[in-house]
């Protein structure tokens, strides 16, 4: 286990890790995942979580192990690393456009299954004409815009399109996804159930016509986290796609409280004058993306401003605390922090169980 050529006993205080650097409680992350896991079970709905955020077979397997299906990655990069490290079935929410990496994609799905998500005509004739020239299957699925006006079929296209996939050579109609990603972060619960309901009533609706048309829909997959309690209920939806539960995001703890934080960034001291210090962290180490970081320990620190390397923090409070202490923040966004860093630090009871590295950081390719 080493980090900059440094070596870690296990079961050493985690103050002891050098900074800044992710560690992560790992009761609390595996009790999040059962969390989810015991709901979907409940609701006789699957797991496909989604590993954009862990990026690690790590957290994978685990998530597996617990039950769930398979999982998700954002980009073909990831899913690369996933099926080079065992991981038997991968979701690709999102396209995968020109012959260099569909020829990738021939390669990953030569060591697991592999599902895409497909929304283009011209895609789909480019993923028919190579995987069919290299006899090989590739099941796909249909992006549904359910309100998000980012990528996906209209409901008034969806019939003619899907009997085109199922025309094309070396490729299985598999179903339809949709992501109400512009709903799982609206803070009113009612106005959450509200717009997630109309978002996958427009899913449902595009899988429902299919179906009176004689066209199998095996998979409807959806949800994030913030409406997993929302869409893991309605009737139809088959799997849900889920990723920050298992750290929780500290701005998702704006909307609920469901799941317990497991991240946090441990950060040094290395200036102090009257009422402010300044923290080893900066833009290179953690994002700002969704709101400046919170700082979760000790009380009475503020964080006020990001550069590349350094944080600034005023105290509020008088509180005791000199130049080498330790700092703990929250992310408000841990999946673009994550990506900065090359290790977990995972630990139980502040004492190091393990170093994992993030073997999908930087697989936006």
């Amino acid at each position: 286990m080493t980090n900059n050529n440094e070596f870690y006993q296990k079961g050493i205080n985690i103050t002891e890790i050098d900074t800044p650097s992710i560690i992560v409680d790992l009761d609390i992350a595996e009790n999040n995942i059962n969390k989810m896991q015991k709901f979907a079970n409940e609701n006789n709905v699957s797991m496909r979580p989604h590993s954009k955020t862990n990026k690690s077979p790590y957290w994978a397997k685990k998530q597996i192990k617990a039950g769930a299906i398979g999982i998700c990655c954002a980009k073909l990069g990831e899913a690369e690393i996933m099926a080079e490290n065992g991981i038997p079935e991968i979701l690709i929410p999102n396209q995968i456009v020109g012959a260099k990496k569909i020829n990738r994609l021939i390669q990953a799905s030569k060591k697991s299954k592999i599902i895409i998500a497909v929304e283009d005509l011209s895609n789909v004739e480019e993923l028919s004409k190579i995987f069919s020239e290299n006899n090989q299957v590739l099941s796909v699925i249909i992006e549904v815009n359910v309100g998000m006006d980012r990528c996906g079929v209209e409901l008034e296209e969806i019939v003619d399109f899907t009997k085109k996939i199922i025309d094309s050579p070396g490729l299985q109609f598999e179903g339809v996804m949709g992501y109400e990603g512009h709903t799982v972060n609206i803070s009113d619960y009612e106005e959450r159930v509200d717009n997630t309901t109309q978002a996958m009533n427009k899913l449902l609706n595009s899988a429902n016509l299919l179906k009176k048309n004689g066209i199998e829909v095996n998979i409807v997959s959806a949800c994030g986290t913030g409406t997993y309690n929302i869409t893991g209920k309605i009737e139809g939806i088959t799997e849900l796609q889920c990723g920050s539960y298992i750290f929780m995001d500290g701005n998702y703890l704006k909307v609920f409280n469901d799941f317990t934080p497991a991240l946090s960034l441990i950060t040094t001291v290395i200036s102090k004058r009257e009422n402010r210090i300044v923290i080893d962290c900066g833009l290179k180490s953690v994002s700002n993306d969704q709101g400046l970081p919170d700082v979760i320990f000790p009380k009475g620190i503020k964080l006020i401003s990001l550069s590349e390397e350094h944080c600034k923090c005023i105290l509020e409070t008088d509180v005791d605390i000199k130049i080498g202490d330790k700092v703990l923040v929250r992310p408000k966004h841990s999946d673009t922090t994550i990506n900065l860093h090359e290790n977990y630090y995972v630990h139980k009871n502040n004492k190091l169980e393990e170093v994992v590295p993030i073997l999908g950081r930087g697989k936006f390719h």
